[in-house]
């Protein structure tokens, strides 16, 4: 990823001065958001969701008689909100999403997955999502992101702004193309007399004094924000479950990220990318899986209000590297898989639908037999959403966004 300074170096030095205390570990659960200004109108944003969400319980074959049946304990929830002919039904934790798939502005797609098979890591799995490639030993066969590479098809792209919360590695934006990250990889935390002191500093120094301003403006926006600790927790090993139960209080940190992110994107940056943990559901998914969504929730609806009018113009695919099994396993959870869903919304998304061919749920349509079979590619979607919006045409996202990739049957996804 090419590196990019927006502003002096001076004040970006002193606002890494201020970072006072690393508040993440190193993780690829913890990943920056990116944003990156292009020369379209359009607005598109990524939603990594790190752990492999349950497809099967985010978005529901209620029509399929098997499912039942592979759900018959903890997961059993009669409570689904009905989509469409009845066939699929929402998890209810996503009831605050309704109004969007009422108002055709959010869809899915069902029954997909990277090339990834068998290994069932969640650091391959992520690798390959975001290299957007695949070959047999299901190891990704670039070190260069997806949207890098499509934003080396575009003449006149320059990296504007990037912000991140925790340390962490995108390779989504990875590559040749200008598009720059920032991680202040702390808690900025700042004593009065330490504000008082940067105000008398730099008093008389336009560049500085606005830089200080900014520095303590950052430090109350992170002073009380749980999803750092709940980041902080889930790298240290503490199970989606764990992280589901441990206390919270203050603001939510999601959706100041979300709420950022959209205003960036009603000025010059036109993509963005990010990460939303707490999706390995092993034990107590009951639990922790409606933690997850409404995390989800906050952040669509945050992003809807947060760009107004621009939302009419915007598509967010919100991506998982697995999906998991369709049985239930003995921990009230479930365990890595490969069939799962993919989420799309925005106001230039095709909604109201769930895309995709349905594989059945009997032990011989199984995967391995144990897992939803994918009849689709995830990246099918996505590229798909990128030629609707960018006009990219079939053969470069194909051959060169996503090497390898065949896009199928599978057509438009936007309006």
């Amino acid at each position: 990823m090419t590196a990019f300074v927006p502003r002096p170096t001076r004040r970006r030095a002193l606002l890494n001065g201020l970072a006072l205390g690393c508040s993440a570990a190193a993780s690829p659960l913890l990943t920056p958001i990116t944003l990156a200004s292009a020369p379209w109108d359009n607005r598109f944003v990524v939603v990594l969701l790190r752990g492999g969400m349950d497809g099967l319980d985010v978005v529901r074959p209620l029509g399929d008689t098997d499912f039942a049946a592979a759900r018959q304990g903890a997961l059993a929830d009669g409570n689904s909100l009905p989509l469409g002919n009845g066939f699929f039904g929402l998890h209810p934790a996503l009831q605050p999403l309704m109004p969007l798939w009422e108002a055709k502005e959010l869809a899915f797609a069902h029954a997909v997955s990277t090339p990834y098979r068998d290994r069932r890591s969640h650091f391959d799995g992520q690798d390959m999502l975001e290299a957007g490639t695949g070959f047999g030993d299901g190891s990704p066969s670039a070190r260069d992101g997806w949207l890098n590479r499509m934003l080396q098809q575009v003449p006149g792209v320059t990296a504007e702004t990037a912000f991140a919360i925790g340390r962490g590695r995108t390779m989504l934006l990875e590559g040749a193309a200008p598009a720059s990250s920032w991680a202040p990889e702390a808690r900025l935390r700042m004593s009065s007399q330490a504000e008082r002191l940067l105000g008398v500093m730099y008093e008389r120094d336009a560049l500085f004094h606005a830089a200080a301003e900014e520095a303590i403006a950052l430090a109350e926006a992170t002073a009380n924000t749980p999803e750092l600790e709940d980041m902080v927790a889930e790298a240290d090993g503490m199970s989606g479950s764990a992280a589901a139960n441990a206390p919270r209080s203050g603001a939510r940190g999601h959706v100041a990220l979300a709420s950022f992110a959209a205003a960036r994107l009603r000025e010059e940056t036109r993509i963005a990318a990010f990460s939303l943990i707490g999706w390995d559901t092993h034990n107590r998914q009951d639990t922790a899986l409606p933690r997850a969504l409404g995390r989800l929730s906050d952040v669509l609806l945050a992003l809807k209000a947060g760009l107004g009018p621009i939302w009419e113009k915007t598509t967010v695919v919100a991506m998982t590297e697995f999906g998991r099994t369709v049985r239930e396993n003995g921990t009230r959870g479930t365990d890595h898989g490969t069939g799962g869903a993919m989420v799309l919304a925005g106001g230039a998304v095709k909604g109201g639908r769930v895309h995709g061919h349905w594989p059945g749920l009997t032990e011989a349509d199984l995967y391995d037999g144990r897992d939803l079979m994918p009849t689709e590619d995830v990246r099918s979607y996505a590229a798909a959403a990128m030629r609707g919006l960018f006009g990219l045409d079939r053969a470069t996202l194909e051959d060169v966004v996503f090497p390898g990739l065949d896009m199928g049957q599978v057509g438009r996804v936007l309006l």
